[in-house]
């Protein structure tokens, strides 16, 4: 006998549907019971500037006629209690009737964070929370990140070899791991907020960098590191449509940048260090830009540079069950180091065989605490 489904884990499922359309808002997922555990409406997320969760759901209940006052709202994230491009999901709720509400956890955004409970709870409303927190925040890794320390969720993807071999000396590397391979790491891509390159990868292999092999609601924004502005503007890059594209430069006041922003681009000026791109101030720009979860998908000069600037947080990494000897290219060059404690420690968090490959995906110690 199949055991029925608790309305925190279908609110957690309808969640996860909003994963590809919500941002840079959070997925968030409600679902609406009567006294006895019947749902009355349920919804997700929909995209920016469209109906929060709870407006979802009570929209559904309407629609079907059925009457939610003294009901129970299950959401995964504490209902907003501001005014936005939509109006404060706490409000939406009181006026419903609802008498109970159980949330998985507290919003970061320094503009509800604890408002929407004491709004609820002003209005009468029993508020419970903490049920499915670890999989809310999980689903809106990126947007905790951005909210509670400023900077995306940085996921550094990369396709190599059994030996560590992401190319081979003369470039080759198409195709390392399997179909099946690439269309999951699509579907990471889908998910982020901007893909993440740097110009040596548009150079040599003028890719599109967009999401072709899932279906997906949109396409994420693409940010190029470019110290010295030399994307070509005929690249294939910029046939990609309903997408923005950001070049970051180490000066943006030529005639490179006039012809690139010509083609739609956003150019901006960080100067670093010895005539780089300051990585440290990109992450900054892109969260003051909404990015939650940015995918890094770049060559091994910029992954090092990532890694050296304490920039990556995740690695998902897929692994083909193949050898390709020396003289490869690595995952990033950062070394060489002096010792092993130099290295970048990581803790495994998830594995899984995709096609004949390995998908593993390994996070840096205490990055998800925040």
């Amino acid at each position: 006998m199949n055991t029925p489904e608790a309305p925190i884990d279908r609110a957690l499922a309808l969640a996860a549907q909003a994963l590809c359309i919500s941002n840079p808002n959070p997925r968030v997922g409600c679902v609406i019971t009567d006294g006895g555990g019947a749902v009355l409406g349920e919804g997700h997320t929909q995209q920016v500037g469209g109906p929060h969760a709870e407006i979802m759901a009570l929209r559904a209940a309407a629609a079907a006629d059925r009457d939610v006052r003294g009901a129970t709202a299950w959401v995964t994230l504490e209902p907003c209690a501001h005014q936005g491009r939509t109006g404060p999901c706490c409000d939406a709720l009181i006026a419903a009737g609802i008498k109970r509400v159980v949330a998985s956890i507290a919003d970061p955004n320094p503009l509800v964070s604890g408002a929407g409970f004491a709004r609820l709870r002003a209005a009468g409303v029993a508020v419970e929370v903490g049920p499915g927190a670890a999989a809310s925040r999980e689903l809106n890794i990126g947007f905790f990140s951005r909210m509670l320390r400023g900077t995306p969720w940085v996921r550094m993807k990369a396709a190599a070899s059994l030996d560590g071999v992401t190319a081979l000396a003369n470039g080759a590397s198409q195709w390392i791991t399997s179909e099946a391979a690439r269309a999951d790491g699509h579907a990471w891509r889908a998910r982020a907020c901007a893909v993440l390159t740097g110009v040596g990868t548009v150079l040599t292999d003028d890719p599109r960098l967009d999401v072709r092999e899932v279906a997906t609601p949109r396409q994420p924004h693409l940010v190029i590191v470019d110290s010295r502005l030399r994307t070509p503007p005929g690249a294939r890059l910029f046939d990609v449509p309903a997408r923005q594209v950001w070049i970051y430069a180490a000066r943006g006041d030529t005639a490179a940048a006039d012809a690139l922003r010509a083609r739609g681009a956003s150019v901006t000026a960080l100067p670093g260090e010895s005539g780089q791109v300051d990585l440290r101030a990109l992450m900054g720009d892109l969260a003051r830009r909404g990015v939650n979860e940015l995918h890094l998908e770049a060559g091994r000069t910029l992954n090092g540079a990532f890694v050296r600037a304490g920039l990556v947080d995740e690695l998902l990494l897929y692994l083909a069950p193949l050898m390709l000897g020396s003289g490869g290219s690595g995952l990033a060059d950062w070394g060489p180091l002096q010792a092993l404690s130099e290295g970048l420690r990581m803790e495994l968090h998830a594995l899984q065989r995709v096609g004949p490959d390995l998908r593993l995906l390994a996070r840096v110690p205490g990055r998800v605490a925040f």
